[in-house]
């Protein structure tokens, strides 16, 4: 599973390589995908290499192998998991249940939010209570949400929390919370943000004219205040589990 900033480094590194022979420096890489630094570039790379992709050749500039591609990009299909069974696109955008919908009449068997105990939710991986982490969506478990927590339209999925940024919101590091997928935020929701386009991080949303910033919960946490077409907004904070 690749993010939309992997799959583009991927691609560009293997459209160069089969132009040119050899992939592309850091600085073309950073300007393909209009990274601001090549700090993103380096954490693109180990990701693409922890995932298998590809592989660093030691004591060599710029040596770089493919090792494979994904479907979206020509390679072999995978065999499917008992985790995944079929491809996700590219990206942070996992796959998620439907939460209650009140526009459509619901499918011959869907599950009503309204009247269900509790509905299995994938945890899509973890979210950055603190430091934005690198979106990472593997949906390997689900957990029991109950239905009434599902509000609004849309789809819902859940993240488990690293880091204690926003602990003065009641959010500790290990819960579990439940997100209802959106691109709107008013200024106080509690928000996953995707920042730059690979990393993601939970904060509290607010507009500063052409800025956005990323408030934490917690005086130890500085609040980011980024241009507003370097955030993203993934979804909004429903819900929250924890176990004791």
């Amino acid at each position: 599973m690749l993010t939309k900033k992997q799959l583009q480094l991927l691609d560009f590194i293997n459209t160069r390589m089969q132009r040119d022979g050899v992939p592309p420096s850091f600085d073309e890489m950073k300007e393909a995908l209009d990274l601001r630094s090549k700090s993103g570039i380096h954490r693109l790379i180990t990701a693409l290499e922890e995932r298998g992709f590809i592989r660093r050749l030691a004591h060599r500039a710029r040596a770089i192998e493919i090792i494979k591609l994904p479907e979206s990009l020509g390679g072999a299909p995978s065999a499917p998991t008992s985790a995944q069974t079929s491809p996700q696109a590219s990206g942070f955008r996992p796959r998620v249940i439907d939460g209650d919908r009140p526009d459509a009449p619901p499918p011959a068997g869907a599950l009503d939010v309204e009247t269900v105990s509790a509905i299995n939710l994938p945890i899509m991986g973890k979210i950055a209570a603190g430091v934005p982490i690198e979106a990472v969506a593997d949906g390997a478990t689900n957990v029991a949400v109950p239905g009434s927590m599902l509000s609004g339209r849309g789809n819902h999925y859940a993240l488990e929390v690293k880091g204690e940024s926003m602990i003065e919101a009641g959010i500790n590091h290990g819960d579990i919370v439940v997100i209802r997928e959106t691109t709107q935020a008013k200024d106080g929701d509690i928000v996953v943000a995707m920042v730059e386009g690979y990393e993601t991080t939970l904060k509290r949303y607010k507009r500063q004219g052409d800025m956005i910033a990323l408030e934490a919960a917690n005086p130890a946490f500085e609040t980011r205040v980024l241009p507003a077409d370097m955030v993203e907004v993934q979804g909004k904070l429903v819900g929250l589990i924890r176990s004791y």
